[in-house]
């Protein structure tokens, strides 16, 4: 392997959205930083099978501010 040209590989712990942690190996950041995830397989729907909206930057509100009034009139 040529030396110098490969990314520092270390350990990082990694935090689920459950507060449960885990250590792995990988290139970001530096030796014992954490990575905290917003979305994790415990949540997303992918796995779980619930479907949540997530209103990240106020753009659900925004859309149903904006479409609010169209829709059925009685």
């Amino acid at each position: 392997m040529k030396k110098n040209i490969h990314p520092d590989y270390h350990d990082i712990t990694v935090v689920m959205t459950d507060g449960s942690e885990y250590i792995t190996r990988s290139t970001m950041g530096k030796e014992g930083d954490t990575i905290r995830l917003d979305v994790d397989p415990k949540t997303h729907p992918a796995w779980t099978g619930v479907h949540r909206l997530l209103d990240s930057g106020g753009q659900l509100a925004k859309f149903n501010k904006r479409f609010a009034n169209i829709g059925l009139k009685n």
